[in-house]
């Protein structure tokens, strides 16, 4: 079942959904508003091989915002750090975002219960798109679980800005 906004306030003031800084004015009927960070990142590769250690080349957005390329792909991270202690969580692009041709999360989307963090955004862009550091990219939805709960423990636990992909950590078996 998924959280209401008003759902989302109680159990942000209750403990049981993190969400850091917090601003009433974000909530939506069904969600939470998330705002881009300044950290950009791309593979520094022109092959990614899941075998070998990946290497990024990390950009700042300024003032004057960062131009987004089509056919490049983006690791961003949300300003707020944000998950649920007691529910999952989903992150998707709000829809004027998506409008404007840019569309983030469309593979990992899921925040397993108890994973409270900066999330690494995937983004693409179909044309070129001006994006700001702190403007709202995306809204995140909190879920009801079913069954015991189990706190996420995995390798991303803890993630605190833009993360390179850890599947070279799966061996022989990426």
């Amino acid at each position: 079942m998924i959280l209401t906004g008003t759902e989302i306030d109680r159990r942000v003031h209750t403990g049981d959904v993190v969400i850091e800084p917090y601003d009433t004015t974000q909530l939506e009927p069904n969600s939470y508003g998330f705002h881009l960070g300044e950290r950009i990142a791309v593979y520094d590769t022109p092959i990614v091989d899941v075998r070998e250690p990946l290497k990024l080349r990390e950009f700042t957005i300024g003032p004057e915002g960062f131009v987004f390329q089509p056919k490049q792909f983006y690791l961003g991270h949300t300003v707020e750090r944000i998950g649920g202690i007691t529910c999952a969580s989903e992150l998707y692009a709000n829809l004027s975002t998506a409008l404007c041709g840019v569309f983030i999360q469309t593979s990992a989307p899921l925040g397993h219960t108890g994973a409270v963090i900066r999330w690494t955004l995937e983004i693409t862009v179909v044309h070129p798109v001006r994006l700001y550091a702190g403007m709202r990219i995306g809204k995140i939805c909190f879920w009801e679980t079913l069954g015991k709960n189990t706190s996420y423990s995995g390798r991303y636990n803890g993630s605190d800005s833009v993360v390179v992909s850890r599947i070279i950590e799966d061996g022989e078996n990426a």
